[in-house]
């Protein structure tokens, strides 16, 4: 898989650039700010980005505005964008791009490159992730009318490994459940917030994270 990275860090980016290379990715460029970044992307083919979220000139949400247009000029390059901090409205707004090849993730995550690795490759393939910790505030927000009151507490856990992109198999491992019980979980999930279930895993994920939003 061909990555190109932006980040306004020289530090941050080679050593990421290093150990995405040392586990089998290309890094055809690299960049450090969002209008080089697109520039790019224009002379180097490659199926997804890593974009730092804050990059001059303002280092306020450079990276959203990068993806923006890079969901508008390069529609086959997906996008995944790294913070420094939870910011859920920022992961909101990317989710507003599109429903395939999206994924928002704390830097800190990097730290676990096994486990970021598997993220880069399912949002490189087309799919979504979406960091735990923003998940979690968005399933634990205070609501006047909680559309996620119907849900039990094992549903919730269910729900929010759901948000992160993790399949049933996945889920039944991380919480020590039966295939079918979690399938069942899943269903319940869908009936108690009229949410038709489909069969791609991501786009079930933004479907929950899309009700969520509303």
């Amino acid at each position: 898989m061909r990555l190109i990275l932006a980040d306004d860090s020289v530090l941050f980016r080679e050593g990421l650039a290093r150990v995405l290379a040392e586990v089998g990715f290309e890094i055809v460029a690299q960049a450090g700010d969002g209008q080089a970044l697109l520039r790019e992307l224009g002379a180097h083919p490659a199926e997804l980005a890593i974009v730092d979220i804050r990059m001059p000139p303002t280092h306020t949400v450079e990276g959203l505005v990068a993806a923006r247009q890079i969901r508008e000029e390069h529609r086959d390059v997906n996008i995944l964008v790294l913070s420094q901090y939870v910011e859920t409205e920022h992961a909101l707004a990317l989710l507003e791009l599109g429903t395939d090849g999206i994924g928002y993730l704390l830097k800190d995550r990097v730290s676990d490159l096994a486990a970021f690795a598997d993220v880069v490759r399912r949002v490189g393939d087309g799919g979504s992730a979406i960091d735990p910790s923003v998940v979690a505030q968005l399933v634990g927000r205070r609501r006047v009318h909680d559309p996620l009151g119907r849900l039990t507490g094992r549903e919730r856990d269910v729900l929010s490994l759901m948000a992160e992109g993790r399949s049933n198999q996945a889920i039944s491992e991380k919480l020590y459940l039966t295939g079918k019980t979690v399938e069942s979980h899943v269903r319940s999930i869908f009936m108690k917030l009229d949410l038709s279930p489909v069969a791609e895993d991501h786009r079930r994920v933004l479907a929950v994270l899309a009700y969520l939003r509303a």
